[in-house]
């Protein structure tokens, strides 16, 4: 079995997917359960992330589901992948964030991203537009202010708990984000794998725009995409089945389903279209045994340089999720 050469921090992703069978309560209480195991592992961290309206996406409210998870564990990491700052007040999310710290010190990760609602019913119903993810710098830049007391904008206003605390922020980049999150001088957290040439052209751009900050004195890079491990092959693919056609799906139908069995989606008669983005969802996706997933993560670590990677995978099946998992641990020297 290969391990990766200079194995940098692995950390993991979880997206709260709704299961066929499964309701989105259950995909809460199934993400709390899983970073128990994450941290039983031995993972860096443990993130959560923000979808509004989307029918197979349980996780809305990142801060509060990031409260559960880290009350349910005890030393791992636990942030947000992201908060997406553009669909909220900066001063709010400073209280939050604040809170979260205070409960529980030194373990909680501030990750920001600029999206906002996914449709314009969304945005709506948020008080936001899509123009909003232009003002994602003076939104940053505020919200570093309310934690560090530099802001000026609202006098004798202040974020309590959160004035004071040291809550690492981390940009997650889509488009500009790069380059803001090196302008702010902040970590910054870039995917996909799928994409090589534009992954590690970003990472260049990033730490050659670097501004040393209170926040971090270097560019500190992590590195996202889907990973799945197995036994075999085929048994790897197979966790990516799932959300492949549920991407395939709401692509040709307007509508996330929750996450199917891989065996019945295999039995699926798609249509040519379907079976387009289906196997277009599979394609590229870093998946495999321990030696080729462990071949494949080091080049990703030599041509990126990454300071450490952060792993999502969303399947139905609960104990092959955390059999991969568990290889990859193993390939990271973890444990």
């Amino acid at each position: 079995m290969s391990s990766l050469v200079a194995p940098p921090r692995l950390s993991f992703l979880d997206r709260s997917r709704t299961r066929k069978g499964h309701d989105a309560p259950q995909a809460l209480r199934d993400t709390v359960r899983l970073a128990r195991t994450v941290e039983k592992l031995g993972y860096h961290r443990f993130w959560v992330s923000e979808h509004h309206s989307v029918p197979g996406v349980a996780g809305s409210a990142p801060t509060v589901l990031a409260a559960a998870v880290a009350a349910a564990t005890s030393t791992i990491r636990v942030g947000t992948g992201g908060v997406m700052l553009p669909n909220h007040q900066p001063f709010v999310v400073a209280e939050q964030f604040g809170v979260l710290a205070s409960l529980f010190p030194g373990r909680i990760d501030m990750g920001l991203g600029r999206s906002v609602g996914f449709t314009d019913g969304v945005r709506r119903a948020l008080g936001r537009d899509k123009r909003d993810a232009d003002a994602f710098a003076g939104q940053l830049a505020e919200l570093l202010g309310w934690l560090d007391g530099s802001q000026r904008a609202h006098p004798q206003v202040h974020a309590r708990p959160a004035e004071g605390l040291r809550i690492p922020p981390y940009v997650l980049a889509t488009g500009k984000g790069a380059a803001i999150a090196a302008a702010a001088g902040l970590p910054l957290v870039i995917g996909d794998l799928r994409d090589h040439e534009r992954l590690t052209g970003a990472v260049e751009d990033y730490r050659d725009a670097f501004v040393p900050s209170a926040w971090a004195e270097r560019p500190y890079v992590i590195v996202a995409g889907t990973v799945a491990v197995a036994g075999t092959p085929e048994a790897a693919r197979r966790l990516l089945v799932p959300e492949a056609w549920s991407m395939a799906y709401a692509r040709t139908h307007g509508t996330f389903p929750p996450l199917a069995p891989a065996e019945e989606i295999e039995g699926l008669t798609m249509t040519a279209r379907e079976r387009g983005l289906f196997e277009d969802g599979l394609r590229g996706q870093l998946a495999g045994t321990e030696d080729t997933v462990a071949a494949a993560l080091d080049r990703v670590v030599e041509e990126t340089g990454a300071d450490e990677l952060l792993v999502t995978t969303s399947t139905y099946d609960r104990a092959a999720l955390v059999d991969s998992m568990t290889r990859l641990a193993r390939i990271a020297g973890l444990g």
